[in-house]
């Protein structure tokens, strides 16, 4: 088991429970510090409020009053808490750190770990990565966004093991040491403003991913993204870039029909099992983390060759009756969708709507000549509706919800057509996760056969 020798404080602050926080607080008693917890909607009667009690914690919820702060020296927040925060605003007077847990997986697991970010695709490269390692007989362990607790995995790593981590905006933003020793950054564009509050905001959290790099560390870099260009240029680390449009002797890129590291041949295009254009560049990232972290060529190439993506993000779900449906739930912005819609040809039902984060959906009209039909759902359903008549498509349905509006794109389909949910939005209006929407639509496509 690692331990937290480094760790520099005593007195800590967790600020949330869920999966994060329990981790975060266990770990932290475990290594001698002194734990108080304040999360504002577990009841005191919860059985992680007793065990965690049991352990030596400290244990205050369903209010978040300022005196939790009395005597504590840094605060590790559940990484989904603004910063509008009560007891944040007053950490930042008091000049308390306020940090996330994937702070403590840095001290528990140094130079082993891979960090990826980026605004879309993170966890398919994630995936790709993880498994092209696996496939070369490395030894490897996944975590971070992608649902498993960084921390809690770091604390268990091996001496010969890598950790490759999935890393959110929202956790990059509260690091001090925090340094993978290789960093890949896939691509930045405007997400989580209601968040950040503005993209210069969004911008710094997802390059202090390269924070703490040094000489001997690695940056694997979007070299086609003007605004990871840029981030590009302050890294100390090794540079080395991917691209779809360029040549490159220093990274990945690929011509016509053929997928280049440098100037070796990795794979011919037609061989890549995975669907969607936009994948290209997240399979161009997972090749340069996998070589440069100790994978095959034989490992990485049969990964491409079965490889059909996770699951919510573009992921095929099956054909009933010559229709062909995909689910990309989490497709939770428009530039998701975008991409989606890139990936077909054929005619398509679009299935779409959420939560109402203010968005116009303007950017959507050049994406959807291929669309037929649209059928739509949650809060932004009258504003998708009237972008699909900007874009001139006649046959515009509106649905309860996704169950609903999966019998509704059968319906109206026919036989050659893709059925495809992506929504463009979060979920949270109808459902708790954009998993469970997912599964929602996975679960109505089975009852059609």
């Amino acid at each position: 088991m690692n331990t937290l020798s480094e760790f520099p404080y005593t007195d800590v602050l967790v600020l949330g429970l869920a999966k994060s926080g329990t981790a975060a607080t266990s770990i932290l008693l475990e290594n001698g510090c002194r734990v108080r917890v304040n999360d504002l909607k577990t009841k005191e009667n919860d059985p992680i409020v007793k065990e965690l009690n049991r352990l030596g914690a400290d244990i205050i919820v369903g209010s978040h009053p300022l005196n939790v702060l009395d005597g504590i020296e840094v605060v590790i927040k559940n990484p989904g808490i603004p910063y509008s925060n009560s007891i944040l605003q007053e950490a930042i007077k008091r000049n308390i750190p306020i940090l996330t847990e994937i702070e403590l997986a840095s001290y528990l697991a140094t130079d082993r770990m891979i960090g990826i970010t980026g605004s879309n695709g993170k966890t398919t490269t994630t995936t790709l990565v993880t498994n092209m390692l696996l496939n070369s007989k490395q030894k490897v362990k996944v975590a971070g966004n992608i649902g498993t607790v960084a921390s809690e995995v770091a604390r268990d790593l091996q001496e010969d093991e890598q950790l490759v981590l999935e890393l959110s905006s929202f956790q990059l933003l509260g690091i001090d040491t925090f340094r993978p020793k290789i960093a890949v950054l896939l691509n930045i564009f405007e997400a989580h403003l209601d968040y950040h509050l503005t993209m210069k905001n969004y911008i710094q959290a997802k390059a202090n991913i390269i924070k703490n790099q040094g000489a001997s560390d690695y940056f694997i870099y979007n070299a086609d993204d003007p605004v990871v260009s840029q981030i590009a240029e302050q890294a100390c680390a090794i540079k080395v870039p991917f691209s779809l449009k360029k040549r490159l002797t220093n990274g990945a890129w690929i011509d016509e029909s053929t997928v280049y590291y440098k100037t070796k041949k990795i794979i011919e295009r037609e061989e890549i099992a995975l669907v969607g254009s936009h994948n290209m560049a997240n399979i161009l990232a997972a090749i340069s983390t996998a070589i440069i972290a100790g994978a095959t060529i034989d490992g990485i190439k049969e990964v491409l060759r079965t490889f059909t993506g996770v699951k919510h993000r573009l992921q095929y779900v099956t054909e009933v009756n010559g229709r062909t449906f995909y689910n990309d739930s989490k497709a939770t912005n428009v530039l998701a969708t975008e991409k989606a819609l890139a990936s077909f040809t054929k005619p398509t039902i679009l299935l779409a709507g959420g939560l109402d984060r203010g968005n116009d959906f303007f950017d959507l009209i050049p994406y959807l000549k291929a669309v037929k039909a649209l059928v739509l759902f949650g809060e932004t359903k009258e504003k998708i509706a009237h972008i699909g008549k900007k874009a001139g498509i006649k046959n515009i349905q509106f649905a309860k919800n996704v169950e609903d509006a999966t019998e509704i794109a059968y319906n109206i389909s026919d036989v050659g057509d893709v059925i495809l949910l992506s929504p463009a939005c979060a979920s949270w209006d109808q459902y708790k996760t954009f998993e469970q929407r997912g599964d929602m639509f996975i679960q109505a496509v089975h009852r059609l056969k």
